[in-house]
C-alpha cells in the first residue's frame, strides 16, 4: 500500500488519514494534496522571505492547518522536519503579537503531536527561546501594571507547546536548566514555585538509556531527597508529583522506586483528603493543595510490575483501605477524587499494557522484559479494584466512572469482571422498585458489552448470556419512566451492533465441527425473531402511549417537547440497528409487521406519527427494494383517493388519513436513490398534486418529500452499515455467522457500498427543479416587480419550496459566482475538489440575484410578514453556507461518533479495532468535512451583496428578525476572508451622529451586530488597528446620535457588555511585524528541496529588499494608526455634550492602549494626569493605574554589573542554607553601612533566594552610583512626559487636590491599601528622586496624626512607595528621607487602630519586599526598639508585632541577628495574659523558626533552632510535666498584685506555646516531631474528652494541636518514639488522656498508613496498645478502643486472625462472680469487677471485628455472630453493647440481605432473625 503510493506522490507520506483511501473518489485525491501542499510550501515561504506576516504568513499556516484536518501529515520527513523548523523559528520572534503566536503555536503542536513520526536524530529544538517565551508572558513584569493584555488561553497552549517540544531538547539540556532554576530553590520564597514548575515543565524524560547520566540522574536523588523531607504540603509539591509521575512512566524499568513506594503511597492516601476520626480539623492547604489525580494514576500504573511486586501490595491496601468510602451510602467532597481515581487507573493499566504489546515499537525507550506487567500481575490489579468498583457502581455521583473502569477492567480480565456484574444485572432487570439499580447496572453492561460479546479464551461463556439479557431488557422500554426507556435503548442499540441476528439453529444438524458452547448459541440464536417482534410490540405500545392528545392537537404547538424529541431518537436509532443487524427472513416478517401497524392506523402527524414514520424509514433504509415496493403504491393509492375530490386541495384543515399518508411517503423515500428511480412518475405526480395545498401542514409534508428526493438522487453516502462486509445472506452451511460476534470491521477490507449520483438520478434532480422551482421563481419575480399579486400565504408557501429544493440539490449548485472583491494584495486561491458539477447550473446564479431583490422589496412593502423573511433568512444562508451539509449537524454527529466510540472501543489492542459501522461512520464523517472545508473562500461581489441584506435584516424592525439574521451574519463573517473590514464602515454608519434618519431598532440592530455572539467573531474588536481605529471611536462618537437614549435599559445594557467585551477580549496588538534572518533561511530551504517541489519562484534579491522595506513602512503605519486612535478618542473626550457613560467608555479604551515598547502619545499623558484629579471616581481609579503605567515607561534604565559569585565559594558538594561564602549577604549590625563610604562600598543584593541554595553562573548586580543615570535633573534635562509630570506633582495645589481624594473612603470597611496606588507612588519617586518630598511632607505629618482609616491607608500608601522608590537614591537623600519616616512611623504605630493595622502590616511588608536588609536597617532597628511595652495596650502591643513580623518574613534567611533578638526580646514575654498578643506572639514564632528546616543537604542555620527553643521551655513547664493531675485552666486575671505561683506561671506559658504549635501547623515546611513529642504528654492532660461548649481556650487549643498533629506526616523513624510516648500516656492515671491516645492513633496511622505497615514491629505495638486499653476500667475508654479496633480492622491495618479471635473468645467466658442479695441501707458499689471488664473487653471485640465489614459478609462472621448473641442477657454494660451491635449489624446489611442471608446456615438464620426482630409487646 504504502509502496504505491510513494510512487504516485514521489515521497512517503509520514502519517495520513487511512479513511481518505476508502472514499470512492480515493484515487483522485493524491494529485489534489500534492498540488495543494506545493502551493504551501511555495507561498508559505515567499511570505516568510519577503517578510509579509499578516496576511501572508498566517493565511498559508491557516491553509497548512486545513490541510492536516483533510489529509493528516501527509507530507515527507524532511518537509515535516522544514515546518516544524520554521514553526519554532516563527514562535519564538521576540515582539510577535500574541494572538499570532498563539496560532502558530497551535500548528506546530499539532505538527509536533505524533512524537514517534520524527526521532531525536530527526529533529532537535533548543530550549531556551521557549523558556524565555514562557518567562515573558506568564511572569510579565509589565503585565500588573496594564502595559501588556495576555489572553486567558495563552498558559495552556504554552505549556502544551513545551510539552510537544520537550523530547527533542538537546541532550546538554537538563544540565543547563539545572544551572539555570537551581540558584531558585529558596522554599520561603515565591521564586521556589516557580523553579519546580519549570522543573516539570522543561526537564526532559524521554532520553534513551545510553544518556540517562545526562538526563534524570543528574536531579533524581536531590529533587526525591527534597520531596520526601517536605511535610506539611507545600504548593510546589504537586508540581513535583508531577514530574515524577511522568519521569517513572517515561523510563519504566531504569529507576528503582522500591525505597519510596510506601512513602508514595502514604502521601497519596492523605491527598485524598478522606475523613478519618471524630474531631476533624482539616488544615486547608491540604485541600487545595492535594495532589492531581491523573499524574498520581500514571505514576502507580508505571510502578506496577517489575521483579519486587511490592507496588500491588500497597495498592491492594490502598483499595482495602478505602473501599468502604465508595459505599453509596458515604457521600461527601472527597468523592469526586475517589470515582476519579476509580475512573482513571484501569484506563492508565490498559494503556500501559497496549504500550508493552501492541504498539508498534518506535524510537522511544522500550520497556525492559523485567518490568513488563505479567500475567499475575494483570489479575492480582484487576482483583484488588473489583470490589471498590462495584460498590461505585450505585454511587450517588452516577454510574458512568464505575462503567469506564469496568469496560477497561473487563478489557484486560472479562472472566474476573463480567460475572459479578452480570450477578447484579439479572436481579436488577427483574426488579420494579428499584430503576435506579436497574439504570446504573445497564450502563455497566454496556461498558462491557464487547468483551461479553467477544467471548474469546478468557471467557468463552460469555455470548451465552446475551439472548437471556436482550429478552429481558425488553421490559425496560416503557412510556412511564423516560431513563429507563433511554438506558435500555442504548443497552439493546449497542448489543445488537455487535451481533448479527441471524437465526443458526439449523446449523446445528448440518454442521459437526461444533463447540459446546457454540451449540448453544446456535440454539439460541432461534429466539432471535421472537425477540425481534417482541421489541417492536414494546415500541408500538410506547408510541400508542404518547399520542398528541385532543387538547394538544387544538392548540396547534408545532413541536414535540425535549424529552419526547430523545426519546424518538432512541427509538429510530435503535430500530435501525436491529434491522441493520437482521438476517432476510426476519427483515421480512419486521416489515409486514411495521406496515400493517402503519397502515391500518391513522396518527396524527407531530408526535406519534413521526416515530411510526421513523420506524418505516429504518425499514426502507435497509432494504430499499423490499419496503419501497409495499410502501409507496399504498401512499399514492390512498392519496390519490382522497385527492379525486377537488375541494380537498384548498381545505385549510386536511384530512387526518391523508396528512399522514404523506408524511409516511415523504419519510420513506429517504433511501438510495437508484431505487427511486422505478416510482419517479408516481411520485412526481403527488408532488405536483401537493405541494401547492392550502393547508400548511400539508404542503410542508410535500416539501419535506421534495427535499428527500433530490437528497436521495444528489449526494454521495454509504447505503449500509452491517457489522460484516456483504450482510447475513449466505446458507448456514458456507457461513456461521456466529462466529462474527462481537467481530471489529476490517479497515483495508471493509467493502463500503456507495451510493454515487448515476446519470439517470442527476436528470431526475433537474427535471424536478425544472418542473417545480422553475415556476416559483418566476412567480416570486414577477410578484417584486408588482406584476403579481400574492398574498402573505401564498408567498410564504413559494420561499418554502425554495427552501426545501436549495436544501435537497445544494450539492448540485456551483459555487457562487461574481467578480473578488480585492480587499488585500494577498495570494489567496481556492480549494478544488474532486466533486461533480453540472453544466445545469442556471439556478445558483439566478437564485442567489433574485433574493437580493426580493429581500429589499418585502423590507419596504411589509416589512411585518415575519414569517416570509423567517424563511428568506434561512435561504441566504444556505446560499452562503450549504454545501450538502450543514456545519452544526456535522459537529454533533461528530461528537457522538466520539461518544460512541468511547463507550465500544477497545483501548487494550487499539489500532483503530473498531465495529465495521463506526468504521464507515467515520469515512462519511471525512467525506462531509471535505465537503464544509471551503473556509477561506474567496469574498465575492455576490458575497458583498448577501451580507450587506443581513446587515439591513440585522436592524429591521422586528428584534426576532433582527436577532436570526445577526446570527447568520456571525457565521459568514466567521467563513469569509476579510468580509469584516468590508463591512464595518456599513455597520458604524447606523452610530454615525450626523446620520439623523436612523432609528432606534437600527441603533440597537448595528449595537448587537458589533457585539457578535458569545463564539464567533466580535467586530468591535478585530486584533487590527485599521478595524479598532474605525469601531473604537464609533462607538463612543454613538453617545451622541439622537437615535440613542440612556433611558432604555437595553440600551445601556448593550453598552456595558460591549465595553465589558471589549474589556474582556482585548490582546495587545502588536506595533513591530518584522521577522528576523533566521527563518528566511528555513523557509527558503523550504521551497528548494522535498517533494512535491512547488511552483513559486524563490524570492530573487530586489524582491526580498522590497520585502524588508515593506515591512518597515508597515511597522510605521502601526505606530502611526495607534497614535492616531489615541488622537481620536482624545478628541471625542473633549467634546462637552458626550453623556457621563461614554466618557467612561472611551476612558476605558484608552487604558487599554498602554503599550510596554511604545510610549503613550503626550496629549494622553497629560490627560490621565489631569484625570487624577477627576470628578469620577472610576475615572481616577483609571488614571492611577495609567499613570502607574506611564512611569513604568520613562523610567530610565540603571546598569548592572555582572559579578561572579562563584570564584567567592570553593564549595563542591550542594550545600544548602547558611555557609561561609553566603555571610556577606546577611545583616549584621556591627557592620551596617552607616556612612557614605561604606554605604558606596557595600554590595547591595536586592532579591531573597539568591545564594541560598547555590550561586547563579552569572549574578547581575547594579554598577556604582556614577555610572547610573543622573538623579534630581534641571528642567532642561528633563523629555516632555516628564515635564508634564514634573509640573503637575510640583504645583500645592494639585497636590492637595490630589491627596484629598486620595484619602476619602470609597467603601466603608472594605477598602484595603491598594496596590496600583502603591505601584504610582514607587514610579514617582524612583523617576523623580526626591523632587517631590517637599510638597508631600506636609501632607503626610497631617495624614499619620488623624486617626481616620482612608487617611492613615494613604500615608501608608505613600510611605511604602517612597521606601521602595528610593533603591537609587544617594546615601544622603536616604538618610534624610529617613530622618523624615522614623518620626512619622512612630506616631503612626502608636495611632493604630482595628481597621489599619492591616493596612500598616502590608505597607511595611510591602516596602521591604526584594530589598536588601542592610539598606533598610534604620527601619528595622526602629521596629526593633521595643514592640510589646505596654504602651497603647494590649492591642498596639500585637499590631506592632504584626507589622514587624510582615517585614521580618519578606527578609526571609538573611536577618538571623534579627531574629535571635526577637526571640530573646519575646521569650520572657510568653507568659501574656492578653489572648489577642498570645496568638500573635504564636505566628511571629512561626516566622522566627520557618528558616529552621530539616531539608536535604541543608546546613544548620544560622537562625534560631526549635530544638534549643523547645528545651528552656520545657525547663520552664516543669511544675506541670511533675505532677501527673489533669490541667485545669485555672488563671487569675490581670491587675492581681502579688507574684503568680510557678504553677500558673507555666500555664500562661502553656496557652502561648500552643498558639505557636497551631500557627506552624499550616505554615513550616517541616515539622519538628522530636520536639512536639516532648510536648504530647501535656496537651493529652489538658484535651477535654466530652464536647464541652464552655468556652475554655486552653482546652479548645490543645483540642485543635492534638488534631492537627495527628494528621502531621511521619517518617519510619520517628514512629517508635511517637508510639513510646503514647504507651506512656496510655498508663496515665487520667481517664481523659487515654481516652484522648486512642483518637489521636485513628488518624495518625490512617494518614501514615502504608508508613506503619511497612514497620511489623508498629503494627504490634499499635495493636497491643489498642488491646490492653480494650480492658480498662472506665467504660468510655474501652467503647473507644473498640470503634478504634474496629476501624483499624475495616482499612485492614489489622487482620482479623485466628489468636486474636481465641484471645476475645477467652475473655467473653470469664465468670462473672455471682450477684450478692444487697441489703436496702447499702451505698451501691459503683466500680465494676475486674471480671466484668474483661468480659465486656472480650464481647466488645467481637462486636470490633462484626462492626468493621459493615457491607459483606466474611467467613467468620456467622460463627462470631453467634458467640455474641449468648451474651444478650449478661448485665449491663455488656448487654447495652450486644444490642447495639446488633443494630448496627441490620442496619448495614439490610440492603443486601437477600445476598448475605447465603452465608449462614439455617441454623444460623433462625437465631438471627430472632435476634433482628424486636420482640412483640402484646404477647
Amino acid at each position: 500500500m504504502k509502496k504505491a503510493q510513494s510512487d504516485t506522490l514521489g515521497f512517503v507520506p509520514q502519517k495520513d488519514i487511512v479513511y481518505n483511501k476508502l472514499l470512492p473518489y480515493a484515487d483522485k485525491l493524491d494529485d489534489e494534496s500534492s498540488e495543494i501542499l506545493s502551493r504551501i510550501k511555495g507561498n508559505l515561504g515567499r511570505a516568510v522571505q519577503l517578510r509579509e506576516i499578516w496576511p501572508g504568513v498566517l493565511f498559508w499556516t491557516r491553509k497548512l492547518s486545513t490541510y492536516m484536518r483533510l489529509y493528516g501529515r501527509k507530507f515527507s520527513k524532511e518537509d515535516h522536519v522544514l515546518f516544524i523548523k520554521l514553526l519554532y523559528e516563527l514562535v519564538t520572534i521576540p515582539k510577535l503579537e500574541i494572538s499570532m503566536m498563539q496560532g502558530l503555536a497551535r500548528l506546530l503542536i499539532n505538527l509536533l503531536k505524533k512524537k514517534e513520526l520524527l526521532s531525536r536524530e530527526d529533529l532537535e529544538l533548543p530550549w531556551r527561546p521557549l523558556y524565555e517565551l514562557h518567562d515573558r508572558i506568564l511572569f510579565s513584569k509589565t503585565e500588573h501594571l496594564g502595559l501588556n493584555w495576555f489572553p486567558n488561553s495563552v498558559e495552556s497552549v504554552l505549556k502544551t507547546l513545551v510539552k510537544n517540544c520537550r523530547p527533542y531538547f538537546s541532550e546538554s539540556a537538563t544540565q543547563e536548566m539545572l544551572d539555570e532554576w537551581r540558584p531558585l530553590l529558596c522554599p520561603f520564597d515565591v521564586t521556589m514555585q516557580r523553579a519546580i514548575s519549570y522543573f516539570e515543565l522543561f526537564l526532559p524524560t524521554t532520553l534513551p538509556p545510553k544518556l540517562h547520566h545526562k538526563g534524570f540522574k543528574l536531579w533524581f536523588d536531590e529533587l526525591i531527597n527534597l520531596w520526601v523531607s517536605v511535610q506539611n504540603l507545600p504548593s510546589w509539591e504537586v508540581h513535583l508529583v508531577n514530574l515524577f509521575a511522568r519521569l517513572a512512566n517515561d523510563n519504566i524499568g531504569y529507576i528503582d522506586w522500591d525505597p519510596y513506594i510506601p512513602k508514595i503511597f502514604t502521601r497519596i492516601l492523605r491527598s485524598l483528603n478522606l475523613p478519618v476520626g471524630t474531631s476533624q480539623m482539616m488544615v486547608p492547604r491540604y485541600v487545595t493543595n492535594a495532589y492531581d489525580i491523573s499524574h498520581v494514576v500514571l505514576w502507580v500504573s508505571s510502578l506496577l510490575g517489575g521483579p519486587s511486586k511490592q507496588t500491588q501490595a500497597q495498592l491492594s491496601g490502598l483499595f482495602n483501605s478505602i473501599t468502604s468510602f465508595f459505599h453509596p451510602s458515604n457521600h461527601g467532597r472527597w468523592l469526586m477524587k475517589l470515582m476519579k481515581l476509580l475512573q482513571r487507573l484501569p484506563a492508565s493499566v490498559v494503556r500501559r499494557l497496549h504500550r508493552e504489546r501492541y504498539r508498534k515499537p518506535s524510537w522511544l525507550t522500550p520497556i525492559p522484559d523485567t518490568h513488563k506487567l505479567t500475567e499475575e500481575d494483570i489479575t492480582e490489579f484487576v482483583q484488588s479494584m473489583m470490589q471498590p468498583v462495584l460498590l461505585a457502581m450505585f454511587s450517588k455521583t452516577g454510574s458512568l466512572d464505575a462503567a469506564q473502569a469496568l469496560q477497561n477492567l473487563a478489557l484486560m480480565r472479562p472472566e474476573l469482571v463480567i460475572p459479578p456484574v452480570l450477578e447484579k444485572t439479572y436481579p436488577a432487570l427483574e426488579t420494579l422498585t428499584e430503576p435506579h439499580q436497574l439504570t446504573a447496572t445497564l450502563s455497566c453492561m454496556i461498558g462491557v458489552a464487547r468483551s461479553l460479546v467477544s467471548g474469546g479464551q478468557r471467557f468463552p461463556e460469555g455470548p451465552t448470556h446475551m439472548l437471556p439479557l436482550l429478552m429481558r431488557a425488553l421490559p425496560g422500554v416503557d412510556p412511564n419512566d423516560f431513563s429507563k426507556c433511554m438506558i435500555t435503548f442504548q443497552f439493546i442499540a449497542t448489543f445488537v451492533t455487535l451481533v448479527p441476528l441471524v437465526d443458526c439453529s439449523s446449523a446445528l444438524h448440518e454442521r459437526t465441527d461444533l463447540t459446546e458452547v457454540e451449540r448453544e448459541m446456535c440454539s439460541a440464536s432461534a429466539e432471535f425473531e421472537d425477540f425481534v417482534l417482541q421489541f417492536m410490540d414494546r415500541c408500538f405500545a410506547l408510541i400508542d402511549s404518547s399520542t398528541l392528545e385532543q387538547t394538544r392537537e387544538e392548540t396547534e404547538t408545532e413541536k414535540m417537547t425535549h424529552l419526547e424529541s430523545l426519546v424518538e431518537l432512541g427509538l429510530s436509532s435503535t430500530f435501525s440497528t436491529i434491522l441493520t443487524q437482521c438476517s432476510l427472513d426476519i427483515f421480512k416478517v419486521a416489515l409486514e409487521k411495521v406496515f400493517n401497524f402503519a397502515t391500518t392506523n391513522i396518527f396524527e402527524t407531530r408526535v406519534a406519527g413521526r416515530m411510526v414514520a421513523d420506524m418505516c424509514r429504518a425499514a426502507a433504509k435497509c432494504h430499499p427494494a423490499e419496503s419501497l415496493k409495499v410502501f409507496v403504491p399504498h401512499c399514492c393509492n390512498a392519496i390519490n383517493q382522497i385527492a379525486v375530490n377537488e375541494e380537498v386541495l384548498n381545505e385549510e384543515e386536511l384530512d387526518k388519513e391523508f396528512l399522514w399518508n404523506l408524511q409516511l411517503l415523504s419519510e420513506v423515500t429517504r433511501v438510495d436513490g437508484d431505487k427511486l428511480i422505478p416510482y419517479r412518475s408516481d411520485l412526481v405526480q403527488i408532488l405536483q398534486l401537493t405541494l401547492h395545498l392550502k393547508c400548511k401542514q400539508g404542503y410542508i409534508l410535500a416539501c419535506n418529500l421534495l427535499h428527500h428526493i433530490l437528497r436521495s438522487t444528489a449526494l454521495i453516502y454509504p447505503t449500509e452499515y452491517c457489522s460484516v462486509p456483504g450482510g447475513f445472506h449466505q446458507p448456514v452451511c458456507d457461513y456461521l455467522p456466529i462466529k462474527d460476534w462481537g467481530r471489529p470491521g476490517d479497515l483495508w477490507n471493509l467493502d463500503i457500498r456507495w451510493h454515487v449520483p448515476s446519470v439517470e438520478e442527476i436528470s431526475l434532480a433537474f427535471y424536478l427543479l425544472d418542473l417545480l422551482l422553475q415556476p416559483e421563481l418566476q412567480r416570486l419575480q414577477r410578484f417584486s416587480k408588482g406584476e403579481q399579486e400574492m398574498s402573505r400565504d401564498d408567498v410564504l408557501q413559494s420561499l418554502t419550496i425554495v427552501q426545501h429544493c436549495l436544501l435537497g440539490a445544494g450539492s448540485l449548485m456551483a459555487p457562487l459566482k461574481g467578480e473578488p472583491i480585492p480587499v488585500l494584495t494577498c495570494l489567496l486561491f481556492y480549494y478544488s475538489y474532486c466533486y461533480i458539477f453540472f453544466s445545469h447550473d442556471i439556478y445558483g446564479g439566478f437564485i442567489y440575484l433574485f433574493f437580493a431583490l426580493f429581500a429589499d422589496y418585502i423590507l419596504e412593502h411589509s416589512e411585518d410578514d415575519t414569517k416570509s423573511l423567517f424563511s428568506i433568512i434561512k435561504i441566504i444562508s444556505d446560499l452562503l453556507h450549504f454545501k450538502g451539509s450543514h456545519k452544526h449537524e456535522f459537529d454533533s454527529r461528530w461528537k457522538s461518533f466520539n461518544l460512541v466510540k468511547k463507550s465500544m472501543e477497545n483501548r487494550l489492542h487499539g489500532k483503530k479495532q473498531h465495529i465495521r459501522a463506526l468504521l464507515i461512520d467515520r469515512v462519511m464523517l471525512q467525506h462531509e468535512l471535505r465537503k464544509l472545508t471551503v473556509e477561506g473562500c474567496q469574498y465575492r461581489t455576490t458575497h458583498q451583496e448577501l451580507m450587506k441584506d443581513l446587515l439591513r435584516l440585522s436592524t429591521s424592525t422586528y428584534s426576532q428578525i433582527r436577532s436570526r439574521a445577526q446570527s447568520v451574519l456571525f457565521t459568514a463573517l466567521g467563513t469569509y476572508n476579510f468580509c469584516c473590514r468590508d463591512l464595518i464602515p456599513h455597520v458604524l454608519e447606523f452610530l454615525n451622529p450626523d446620520n439623523n434618519s436612523v432609528t432606534q431598532q437600527q441603533f440597537k440592530g448595528a449595537l448587537y451586530c458589533l457585539l457578535g455572539n458569545h463564539s464567533g467573531v466580535c467586530l468591535a474588536n478585530l486584533h487590527d488597528w485599521e478595524c479598532i481605529a474605525l469601531t473604537w471611536p464609533g462607538i463612543v462618537r454613538s453617545g451622541l446620535s439622537s437615535a440613542m437614549s440612556l433611558e432604555k435599559p437595553s440600551i445601556v445594557r448593550l453598552f456595558d457588555d460591549l465595553a465589558d467585551k471589549i474589556h474582556r477580549q482585548y490582546e495587545t496588538i502588536g506595533i513591530d511585524f518584522s521577522i528576523p534572518e533566521e527563518c528566511c533561511a528555513v523557509a527558503k530551504l523550504l521551497m528548494t528541496t522535498g517533494s512535491p517541489f512547488p511552483n513559486e519562484p524563490v524570492p530573487s534579491e530586489e524582491e526580498s529588499e522590497e520585502g524588508l522595506k515593506r515591512q518597515k513602512l508597515k511597522n510605521f503605519e502601526a505606530v502611526e494608526k495607534y497614535k492616531g486612535l489615541i488622537g481620536d478618542l482624545i478628541d471625542c473626550l473633549s467634546n462637552r455634550n458626550l453623556p457621563w457613560k461614554f466618557e467612561h467608555i472611551s476612558i476605558g479604551f484608552l487604558s487599554l492602549l498602554l503599550r510596554d515598547d511604545h510610549q503613550l502619545p503626550l496629549a494622553a499623558v497629560t490627560f490621565f494626569v489631569k484625570s487624577l484629579n477627576h470628578d469620577s471616581l472610576y475615572v481616577r481609579k483609571v488614571a492611577i493605574s495609567a499613570v502607574a503605567g506611564i512611569m513604568k515607561q520613562i523610567k530610565r534604565p540603571h546598569k548592572k554589573v555582572l559579578v561572579s559569585p562563584n570564584e567567592m565559594s570553593k564549595y563542591c558538594k550542594i550545600a544548602v542554607g547558611d555557609r561561609p561564602d553566603n555571610q556577606w549577604l546577611q545583616y549584621n549590625s556591627s557592620k551596617l553601612p552607616r556612612k557614605q563610604e561604606e554605604w558606596e562600598q557595600c554590595v547591595f543584593v536586592e532579591k531573597t533566594h539568591w545564594g541560598y541554595y547555590c550561586w547563579p553562573r552569572k549574578m547581575l548586580i547594579y554598577a556604582p552610583e556614577e555610572e547610573q543615570p543622573k538623579q534630581n535633573l534641571t528642567r532642561e534635562e528633563m523629555t516632555e512626559r516628564e515635564l508634564i509630570i514634573f509640573d503637575h506633582f510640583t504645583d500645592p495645589v494639585f497636590i492637595n487636590q490630589f491627596i484629598e481624594f486620595l484619602s476619602l473612603e470609597d467603601r466603608k470597611g472594605k477598602d484595603k491599601f491598594s496596590p496600583r496606588r502603591f505601584c504610582l507612588f514607587k514610579g514617582l519617586f524612583r523617576n523623580f528622586g526626591d523632587a517631590f518630598l517637599t510638597v508631600l511632607q506636609p501632607h503626610m505629618e497631617r495624614l499619620v496624626s488623624d486617626s481616620h482609616e482612608s487617611k492613615q491607608r494613604c500615608v501608608a500608601e505613600i510611605i511604602s512607595g517612597l521606601i521602595r522608590g528610593c533603591k537609587h537614591w544617594s546615601f544622603s537623600k536616604v538618610e534624610s528621607l529617613w530622618e523624615l519616616l522614623c518620626p512619622l512611623l512612630r506616631t503612626a504605630l502608636s495611632n493604630i487602630t482595628i481597621e489599619t493595622y492591616a493596612d500598616w502590616g502590608t505597607c511595611i511588608a510591602t516596602a521591604c519586599e526584594s530589598r536588601d536588609p542592610r539598606k533598610l536597617h534604620r527601619l528595622f532597628e526602629m521596629l526593633m526598639e521595643s514592640p510589646v511595652n505596654g504602651e497603647g495596650g494590649s492591642f498596639v502591643d500585637a499590631c506592632r508585632l504584626y507589622v514587624l513580623q510582615g517585614g521580618l518574613a519578606q527578609q526571609e534567611w538573611r536577618v538571623p541577628e534579627l531574629l535571635h533578638r526577637l526571640l530573646q526580646y519575646l521569650e520572657p514575654k510568653l507568659t501574656q495574659v492578653y489572648k489577642n498578643v498570645r496568638e500573635r506572639i504564636g505566628s511571629v514564632l512561626t516566622y522566627i523558626f520557618m528558616i529552621d528546616v530539616n531539608l536535604p543537604f541543608t546546613q544548620p542555620t544560622s537562625s534560631p533552632r526549635i530544638s534549643d527553643f523547645t528545651e528552656r521551655i520545657l525547663l520552664k513547664l516543669k511544675p506541670l510535666t511533675e505532677v501527673d493531675e489533669e490541667i485545669q485552666n485555672h488563671v487569675i486575671e490581670e491587675n492581681e498584685v502579688e507574684e503568680q505561683d510557678e504553677r500558673t506561671q507555666a500555664i500562661k506559658l502553656l496557652k502561648t506555646v500552643l498558639k505557636w504549635l497551631i500557627a506552624s501547623a499550616g505554615r513550616s515546611f517541616t515539622t519538628a516531631v522530636p520536639e512536639q513529642l516532648q510536648l504530647l504528654p501535656l496537651l493529652f492532660k489538658i484535651a477535654p474528652v466530652e464536647n464541652d461548649d464552655s468556652y475554655d481556650e486552653l482546652k479548645r487549643d490543645a483540642k485543635t494541636c492534638l488534631s492537627l498533629m495527628s494528621q502531621g506526616l511521619l517518617y519510619t523513624d520517628q514512629i517508635p518514639l511517637v508510639l513510646s510516648v503514647l504507651k506512656e500516656i496510655a498508663g496515665s492515671s487520667s481517664w481523659h488522656a487515654r481516652y484522648t491516645v486512642l483518637t489521636y492513633l485513628q488518624i495518625m496511622v490512617f494518614y501514615n498508613l502504608f508508613t506503619f505497615m511497612s514497620d511489623q514491629k508498629a503494627v504490634k505495638d499499635v495493636r497491643g496498645l489498642v488491646i490492653k486499653l480494650l480492658e480498662d476500667e472506665q467504660l468510655e475508654v474501652r467503647e473507644m478502643a473498640a470503634t478504634t479496633l474496629s476501624g483499624f480492622l475495616q482499612c485492614n491495618f489489622l487482620s482479623m486472625d485466628a489468636p486474636m479471635q481465641a484471645h476475645f473468645e477467652a475473655l467473653c467466658k470469664t465468670r462473672l462472680p455471682k450477684k450478692r442479695k444487697r441489703e436496702l441501707g447499702f451505698v451501691v458499689d459503683t466500680i465494676p469487677s475486674a471480671d466484668l471488664v474483661r468480659r465486656h473487653a472480650g464481647v466488645l471485640g467481637l462486636s470490633a471485628c462484626i462492626l468493621s465489614s459493615p457491607y459483606d459478609v466474611p467467613t467468620w462472621m456467622p460463627q462470631l455472630l453467634m458467640d455474641l448473641s449468648a451474651h444478650l442477657n449478661d448485665t449491663q454494660p455488656i448487654e447495652m453493647t450486644v444490642k447495639k451491635t446488633l443494630s448496627n449489624f441490620r442496619r448495614t446489611h439490610h440492603d443486601n440481605w437477600q445476598q448475605h442471608k447465603q452465608q449462614f446456615t439455617d441454623d444460623q438464620l433462625l437465631v438471627l432473625t430472632d435476634l433482628l426482630v424486636s420482640p412483640c409487646y402484646y404477647a
